[in-house]
């Protein structure tokens, strides 16, 4: 479990010093550009928007493979916890060999199927169609009637002699 709350902070970490530049330089241009507007009194609030778009652009350009190169050495971390750490320890992982003396769902389905016919069965007899229960079988209801209705498919096949 420490393995994983270790990893989990260093994810927060990796989170933060990769957004924190950016935000900060946002802040800053946005800091730089309130002054400049309070000295000036122009309060247009567009103003701002495009020096810290810019900068932040910059940033992102600048910094782009360091942001990469942490992203990449996280994901490879835990790619490394995930596949050699984690089936090492009893405590996180299933033993290897564990369906091979278990059967999952074992006594969830038994009487669920128990009336439906094998596929054999109902291959040899096509007309009929299986179902679970009677519940489940839809009655034929004729089709809504409208000022020219038109049959549906059972009304049709029954008009065609089918």
């Amino acid at each position: 479990m420490e393995m994983l709350t270790e990893y989990l902070a260093k994810g927060f970490m990796v989170m933060l010093s990769i957004s924190m530049p950016c935000v900060l330089t946002a802040a800053a241009i946005g800091l730089v550009v309130g002054i400049i507007q309070a000295v000036t009194q122009v309060q247009e609030q567009t103003i701002a928007a495009a020096p810290k778009i810019f900068a932040v652009f910059l940033v992102i350009v600048i910094g782009g493979l360091g942001f990469i190169k942490l992203l990449t050495n996280f994901f490879q971390e835990g790619v490394g916890i995930a596949f050699n750490a984690v089936p090492k320890t009893d405590t996180y992982a299933l033993p290897a060999d564990y369906y091979k003396y278990t059967t999952p769902f074992e006594g969830e389905m038994k009487d669920k199927f128990k009336d439906v016919p094998t596929v054999t069965e109902v291959m040899k007899n096509p007309g009929k169609v299986p179902y679970i229960d009677k519940a489940q079988k839809i009655k034929y209801q004729g089709s809504p009637r409208a000022p020219m209705p038109k049959g549906n498919f059972v009304e049709i096949n029954k008009m065609l002699g089918r």
